[in-house]
Order: C-alpha cells, then sequence, then structure tokens
C-alpha cells in the first residue's frame, strides 16, 4: 500500500532538514572497510566571499589528501556572532574529532572553543586570533604586516602627502584590527605628511554597508586623495563607491584581499594596490595541521601562511595570479 502523499512529503523535506544540518562534506576516505575516517569540522566567519571560498577549497584539497572528512558549515553573515557560536556548539554535540575554526570576534567564541576542548575535541584557529590559548594552533597571515605593506604602498604613491581615510571593518575581527593598527602605525612613523581624515568609522560586514559608509565619507570630505579598506567585502564597497563619485583612478585606492570585482578594479587602474593572503593554503594547513595533532604528531602554536602586495604591474605573474585567481574546482560541484 502507498503511503499518502503528505507523509512522503513529510519524510522529505526531514530528510532534506537532516542533510543541510550537517554541513557541506568533503571526503575521499572509503566508505567501507579500514578504520573510521576522522570527521573534522571547518567552520569559517562566513560562506559568500571569496576568500572563504578559497578557504574551502584549500581545506578540502587536505581532506582529499589526509582521507579525512570535512563537514564545512558557518554563519550566513559575517557579524552574526551567536549563529557561529551555534555552529560550533552543534558540532560539539555531534562529536565530531577536531575542528577548524576562523573566530569573527576574538572574545565571544573564547567559551564555545573552551567547551570543546572540555569535550576533548580540539581546535585549530585559523585567519582571525582568538584570545586565550585553549587551541592548538593559529594559521594565519601576519595581518599586521598586511596593514604596513598598504600604508607603504598608499604613502609612496601620493609621495608622503596627502588627505586620506582609514576605513575599518568591524569590531570584535582581530584580523582586520591587526591590519589597521599596522597601516596606522606605519603612516604616523613613516609618513607624517599623511592627514587621517578619517580612522574611527566601521564599514561593517557587507559590501552594502562598506559602500554606504564610504559613499557619505566621499560627500564630507570630496578632497579625500587616498584610502585604504581593510578586507574584501570593505575594499569592494569602497570601490563603488568611488567609481559612482567619478573619483576611482584619481583617488589612490589600496585594498585587501581578492575577488573577480576587485581583480577589475586593479586591471583598470581604479585600485593601486591589494594585499594579498593565501586563503587557500591558510584552508589546506588547517585541516593538515589538526589531522597531525589527533595523529600524535608535534605541531607549531603559530603558523604565517604569507601576505604580498599585487598591482597592475605584477599582477600577472604566476605567482600573484595563483592568489588572485585561486583553483576552486573540488568545491565546484
Amino acid at each position: 500500500m502507498r503511503p499518502p502523499a503528505s507523509k512522503v512529503l513529510i519524510a522529505g523535506l526531514c530528510l532534506a532538514l537532516a542533510f543541510a544540518a550537517c554541513g557541506k562534506k568533503t571526503s575521499d576516505a572509503s566508505a567501507s572497510g579500514g578504520a573510521k575516517a576522522l570527521s573534522l569540522a571547518v567552520i569559517p566567519k562566513g560562506t559568500t566571499h571569496e576568500f572563504w571560498k578559497s578557504i574551502h577549497a584549500g581545506a578540502a584539497r587536505a581532506a582529499r589528501e589526509l582521507g579525512v572528512e570535512i563537514l564545512w558549515k558557518g554563519p550566513q553573515k559575517e557579524d552574526d556572532r551567536a549563529q557561529q557560536i551555534t555552529v560550533v556548539e552543534d558540532f560539539i554535540s555531534r562529536g565530531v574529532d577536531g575542528i577548524v575554526l576562523a573566530p569573527l570576534d576574538d572574545r565571544a567564541l573564547m567559551r564555545p572553543v573552551r567547551d570543546a576542548v572540555r569535550e576533548k575535541i580540539p581546535v585549530v584557529i585559523i585567519d582571525s586570533a582568538l584570545q586565550g590559548s585553549d587551541y592548538v594552533s593559529y594559521v594565519s597571515t601576519d595581518n599586521y604586516k598586511g596593514g604596513v605593506l598598504a600604508a607603504r604602498r598608499l604613502g609612496e604613491l601620493l609621495g608622503g602627502q596627502g588627505r586620506i581615510f582609514l576605513i575599518r571593518y568591524q569590531e570584535g575581527s582581530a584580523s582586520t584590527v591587526q591590519r589597521e593598527a599596522g597601516f596606522y602605525d606605519t603612516v604616523k612613523k613613516e609618513f607624517p605628511g599623511l592627514v587621517l581624515l578619517v580612522q574611527d568609522q566601521y564599514a561593517g560586514a557587507t559590501t552594502e554597508t562598506a559602500y554606504q559608509l564610504a559613499e557619505n565619507l566621499i560627500s564630507r570630505f570630496p578632497d579625500v586623495e587616498g584610502v585604504f579598506a581593510p578586507n574584501e567585502s570593505s575594499t569592494f564597497g569602497t570601490l563603488r563607491a568611488l567609481q559612482e563619485s567619478r573619483l576611482a583612478g584619481k583617488v589612490v585606492f589600496v585594498g585587501f584581499d581578492s575577488s573577480p570585482k576587485l581583480i577589475q578594479g586593479l586591471r583598470d587602474g581604479h585600485i593601486q594596490g591589494l594585499v594579498l593572503q593565501n586563503p587557500d593554503k591558510m584552508g589546506y594547513l588547517g585541516v593538515k595541521t589538526i589531522v597531525a595533532h589527533l595523529r600524535g604528531e608535534p605541531v607549531e602554536k603559530i603558523i604565517d601562511t604569507g601576505v604580498v602586495l599585487a598591482t597592475l604591474d605584477n599582477m600577472d605573474a604566476p605567482e600573484i595570479r595563483a592568489l588572485l585567481s585561486p583553483d576552486l574546482t573540488l568545491i565546484d560541484d
């Protein structure tokens, strides 16, 4: 006897919800025979920006090499601390073997990380620092150095003189706080002729809020000569505001991270520098490090994944092109 259509629909919905709750899985471990593959949660700050897609690709590459399973899941918005905490707590409840986490707040995620360690689930931190020491390793860019590179590029192009904006990202994001500090300190020490018109305004977690802030600042200070934005979303929002105000290419603009639209902005001369991380390497080494720890191997407490400056002059060099347009084929299914 066939079940009623309503029961079939409910069963299908339940199955779909159960699958969604698991997050996106990546594994090359055999489903039959042999030891059970390690199951690792990889939790980004968000999932929409190109940066996080590249971290996912690197993590997937490591999972394939090591024969482990990764469960990829993060909050929908990069300012949703509560949702990221819930994701961590859910993976603790499911008893994953380890967690690779990019904390979107350096204090708010301390408690759930302690909870994981209490349940014998080790944690590797990537991208953005976490206060305390309840983690196995920290795999990241030298973010302060990235800010230094940005300040030197801006200062040199302006000849050490000019009126500039330092656009900040959001409070609690340790990675961007360090970039902003590197930029600010370098301007003060090496370029005293640069005047910071703005240094305490936050762009927020989306390209739209960044655009709105940059648009307002340009309206207030139309004689601005240089701008620094410290991450992908703030860089794109600022680029859009400069383009719409017909200042793109006239104002010296240095941003952080990469996306197809930012690459085009660099090629068009609307962006004079992009500070590039290596998010693929970050995701790859995050997974490699947690697996090494779980297998009883020693790991470094801090792992630097590198930072470089891309310009119109070097953007087609193979090593820069690989960072501007990383290979995402492993997650394009």
